[in-house]
């Protein structure tokens, strides 16, 4: 009788603790890099890489999460094939070299319950240099059109490409290139 109500106390406080970290996987069809550099001090340059994929392991309660995402250089589009195929090349992307971009987390940053950031390190061009993401947006629930569980976030951050080793151009393309990431993970079970 005695072991069987300590069984119960013990499933009754382990029902009541805080869930778990949640591990989500990006959907690559509904996450979005894009990134703008200025050009000639004239105009604005945007491109985007179709193909991204990671893991976004998230805990609210517990102030706490991981972020590996991994971008295939070789889907950088700027709607543009002879541009494309040059910065794909030797001097810009070299991805015949480096085939992949990846960003991996080393702390996420709350303001009371809201994510707020994500500091980590970027790698490009076999180059690793650190990068703060500003997360404007970060919301996970149920996912209005398929009811499955899901995170969607907005993010954004600057870096220097002269110091992953990327000088081509330079002063005439300019140095500071502005991310935005659009992404949207769902629960891996």
């Amino acid at each position: 009788m005695l072991r069987t109500r300590h069984l119960m106390v013990l499933l009754v406080s382990l029902s009541s603790t805080p869930a778990w970290t949640a591990t989500y996987q990006l959907d690559p069809g509904q996450t979005l890099t894009q990134f703008d550099i200025d050009h000639l001090w004239l105009f604005t340059q945007r491109g985007q890489f179709d193909h991204t994929r990671g893991t976004l392991e998230y805990d609210v309660e517990r102030h706490s999460g991981s972020l590996d995402v991994t971008i295939d250089a070789g889907s950088l589009d700027t709607e543009s094939d002879e541009r494309d195929t040059a910065l794909k090349g030797t001097g810009w992307f070299d991805v015949s070299r480096y085939p992949s971009i990846t960003f991996r987390s080393q702390r996420f940053i709350f303001e009371q319950d809201r994510l707020t950031a994500i500091e980590g390190e970027l790698t490009m061009l076999g180059v690793t240099q650190p990068l703060r993401l500003e997360i404007a947006r970060i919301q996970c629930g149920a996912s209005p059109g398929t009811g499955k569980q899901s995170c969607r976030a907005d993010a954004s951050g600057t870096l220097q490409r002269s110091r992953f080793g990327m000088r081509a151009s330079l002063p005439f393309i300019g140095d500071e290139v502005r991310l935005r990431i659009r992404a949207e993970a769902y629960l891996k079970h």
